[in-house]
């Protein structure tokens, strides 16, 4: 129980902390929320508990001034906008919440896959796809793929370097059991695949830094009528080089999510993507109330509190929770009926003509509509084993008719 009050600092974009954290005026807990990209060193004069996304830079700048923080969280995987050696050095307890939304970012892959594949009249298992990163959201890509029998080529140095798993493949089995690929160089991931997944977090300096590890030389050596997917973090594509590959090359179709100088985008960059979104590929309402709980545990553990809830008892059931179809569906249609790429497709490309287009950006993110994953949902009514065993590999929640 505490006995002083605390003033918790969020960024306005993480849901229910209220309700998680039992905030309120009859409580000991206050909190804050405030524009994560504006916040600022005043702000947290008198915080306890400092609460952020990926576009809040972290630093010894902004928390100079904050003598009373006792604990820093993020409600991201990514922990590249955080300067943890500071952090360590001051003794104050950081978090991050590594997974929380990996899978609303495959489950974002995989829609826009098949809604490509469809387009071209192409089959997946005919394919091969290259996945550079296989950390949280690239190993759980890997595992979904490989279960579908897909044909995998995979690059990460680092995981390759450390013999360790890739994230998301059962350890118990060997190789040759659950079918890993063994890992290889970026230029045959890049050269040899027909579709590239982008998974990789923003490392500037070490033995294998990810900044424009994509540049042009890379881009030119694509495989004719490559597909090129970025839902990671921009820079690891050059993204200068990257237009004038497009500019060059009329094959290639390219799915960004994730941009260099967010939230300044580059207009003509974005007219020759297929799909372009506003950094939302793990915007799943799921993902963001994980990513919240993630946190909430640790700050019970930091200040001596009782465990939340049970994260499923903070879920709601989904506006589309339960659809009968005949063995005759289409995969990519009960994706888009649970997400659909092209609405925060075409959404982004209506900023572009705007004179504040960053300041759009961020309210296409600030505003997001609730999103649910695969699993959210029910899919009855077949009976073809093979198309209900791909729907359960693919994240659905499955009844057999």
């Amino acid at each position: 129980m505490l006995k002083n009050p605390l003033k918790i600092v969020a960024d306005e974009n993480i849901p229910a902390l209220e309700s998680m954290f039992g905030a309120g005026s009859a409580s000991h807990i206050q909190i804050q929320r405030v524009a994560g990209r504006e916040m600022s060193a005043a702000q947290l004069e008198d915080a306890d508990v400092l609460l952020v996304r990926s576009i809040t830079q972290v630093n010894q700048a902004l928390l100079n001034n904050a003598r009373r923080i006792k604990m820093v969280g993020t409600a991201t995987i990514g922990t590249d906008h955080v300067d943890q050696a500071y952090l360590l050095d001051r003794g104050i307890p950081f978090f991050n919440a590594p997974g929380c939304n990996a899978d609303a970012v495959v489950e974002y892959v995989l829609t826009v896959i098949h809604n490509i594949l469809h387009d071209r009249k192409a089959v997946l298992k005919d394919l091969t796809v290259g996945i550079i990163g296989v950390g949280n959201v690239g190993g759980r890509l890997y595992e979904r793929l490989r279960l579908l029998g897909v044909k995998l080529l995979i690059n990460d140095p680092p995981r390759q370097h450390s013999e360790a798993p890739c994230a998301g493949e059962p350890k118990e089995q060997s190789k040759e059991q659950s079918g890993k690929k063994s890992f290889v160089d970026l230029q045959t991931v890049l050269q040899q695949s027909d579709i590239i997944c982008m998974h990789t977090p923003l490392v500037k300096e070490g033995l294998w830094p990810t900044q424009h590890l994509v540049r042009e030389e890379e881009l030119m050596a694509l495989k004719p009528g490559a597909v090129l997917i970025n839902a990671g973090r921009g820079p690891v594509i050059d993204n200068q080089a990257l237009l004038a590959c497009l500019q060059q090359r009329d094959d290639l179709t390219v799915v960004l999510d994730v941009w260099e100088n967010e939230p300044r985008l580059e207009p003509a960059l974005v007219e020759r993507t297929l799909i372009a979104t506003p950094h939302i590929a793990g915007y799943s309402y799921d993902g963001k109330l994980r990513g919240t709980h993630m946190l909430r545990c640790r700050f019970a553990e930091v200040f001596g509190l009782a465990q939340p809830k049970p994260l499923a008892d903070y879920l709601p059931q989904a506006l589309i929770h339960r659809v009968a179809v005949t063995n005759d569906v289409a995969i990519h249609d009960l994706m888009n009926l649970v997400y659909d790429p092209f609405r925060d497709d075409r959404a982004l490309r209506k900023t572009l003509s705007c004179h504040d287009q960053p300041q759009q950006f961020d309210l296409l993110r600030k505003n997001y509509p609730v999103r649910r994953e695969f699993a959210s949902m029910t899919v009855s009514g077949i009976s073809d084993t093979d198309k209900a065993n791909m729907l359960k590999n693919l994240g659905f929640t499955v009844e057999l008719a």
